[in-house]
């Protein structure tokens, strides 16, 4: 494993930790880390909430990305505090509309397996309609 995914791994691992918010609600199960094309990590922690109202934590690193005006990402995790785990569906599909180029960006599904995004949203329709004219996939 290399450096920078050492780096990117251990940043979200940082920040899980499950802490009860009331009965049946809970944060921090789940904890991302991206890294953007400038280079900074930004990590952020799920929050599951009853009726959806909920977020993930690739979300939330997503949020504080965009809070300091960034938009591409270079690489993305998710962890628990069992592993490394695949975003949802919900996580892709916002990291592509954020910004197209997203789609090819690394998502890392093991400490020594990392995919590009668009391998997991393969004939993206960002790609279709002339906002990415080339897909790296």
């Amino acid at each position: 494993m290399n450096d920078a995914r050492s780096e990117l791994i251990a940043a979200a691992r940082a920040v899980v930790g499950e802490m009860k918010l009331r009965k049946d609600f809970s944060a921090g199960g789940v904890g991302a880390a991206i890294r953007t094309v400038q280079g900074n990590i930004y990590t952020g922690i799920c929050i599951d909430l009853g009726s959806g109202l909920g977020f993930c934590a690739e979300v939330a690193a997503i949020a504080q990305m965009l809070t300091h005006r960034e938009t591409q990402i270079d690489t993305v995790v998710a962890v628990t505090s069992d592993g490394i785990i695949s975003p949802c569906g919900r996580c892709r599909e916002t990291m592509a509309q954020i910004d197209a180029r997203n789609l090819a960006c690394k998502v890392l599904l093991g400490e020594d397996r990392e995919v590009l995004l668009c391998d997991l949203l393969p004939n993206h329709w960002l790609t279709q309609d002339g906002h990415m004219s080339t897909c790296p996939c």
